[in-house]
């Protein structure tokens, strides 16, 4: 009887402008590359295992943002939390790793960071994978109500009155809100990440990041202008019942890209965590048709 080898996931980490970056890495070295952007409040951890279930075919790379994961963790008053730094490092890493073309799997933070990567290298992005992951005004529903407040005055009340989003049960809910059974969710997932939340001064690092994180709509015209000149293949993964970006903003992708493949799951923000069995192979078919070698 012969058994699938298993993939090999490595762990490492790359020194970018002075910056410990960790990544997860797997696949063959030359093999079509996909990369994974996390998004709030988990890290590379979140694709830990989509990776394997991609490396039989793709060069995976998964790193962690700075303040997130197994990255470095900057004082936030000597080094910029935004979006377009965090882009400007990930560029960095895959400079380093030589890596010129490739596909992007972007998932909330994830989204507004491949997305300025896309502004700037237009024509290394081979296609796309969306998973809750916004670019359009009407995905911004009630539950950014606070930070848009937050937005207009960058005042110490409004970004005090955000302090819930780092909390334990808030971190518990973005993984159980919107799941029909939640005996499909590892508690691993809440716990991991509200360990690396609960760090001295970590707070202050995502507090600074929701303020930046309205630095990305006024560029979400762009977005969608590359959407439609490059017209990127893309699969849309996307948790339906998710209330931080909810449907209202998986929709509006149909516009700009009339080739979309197009998927809702009836679960929440994190849809791998219990439509891993559903989605995986929807990722793996997608890749094959569109980068995958002969």
């Amino acid at each position: 009887m012969s058994a699938t080898r298993p993939a090999v996931t490595h762990h490492r980490t790359a020194i970018v402008a002075g910056i410990d970056i960790f990544y997860r890495e797997a696949g063959p070295a030359d093999a079509p590359v996909v990369v994974l952007l996390h998004g709030f409040p988990t890290s590379s951890h979140m694709f830990r295992n989509l990776i394997p279930a991609l490396a039989d075919r793709y060069h995976v790379i998964a790193p962690d943002y700075p303040g997130f994961g197994q990255s470095a963790m900057p004082d936030h008053r000597e080094f910029a939390y935004t979006f377009a730094h965090y882009a400007d490092l990930i560029d960095g890493l895959l400079g380093q790793l030589g890596v010129r073309r490739y596909a992007m799997y972007v998932m909330d933070y994830g989204a507004p960071v491949g997305y300025r990567l896309a502004l700037k290298h237009p024509e290394r992005i081979s296609a796309l994978i969306v998973q809750n992951g916004n670019a359009y005004e009407e995905g911004l529903k009630e539950f950014w109500d606070p930070i848009k407040a937050y937005w207009a005055d960058g005042s110490a009340a409004h970004r005090e009155a955000l302090a819930f989003l780092v909390a334990p049960e808030t971190t518990r809910f973005q993984y159980t809100d919107g799941v029909r059974d939640v005996s499909r969710i590892s508690p691993d997932n809440w716990v991991h990440d509200q360990a690396l939340l609960d760090r001295p001064e970590n707070k202050d690092i995502q507090l600074d990041l929701f303020l930046d994180y309205g630095s990305n709509v006024p560029l979400y015209p762009q977005f969608q202008a590359f959407f439609r000149d490059r017209k990127p293949p893309t699969l849309l993964v996307w948790g339906q019942n998710d209330k931080i970006f909810p449907a209202d903003g998986a929709h509006p992708y149909k516009r700009d890209l009339p080739d979309l493949e197009f998927h809702l799951f009836d679960t929440g923000h994190f849809a791998l965590e219990d439509k891993a069995d559903e989605i995986f192979p929807l990722i793996h078919d997608f890749l094959d048709r569109k980068i995958g070698r002969p």
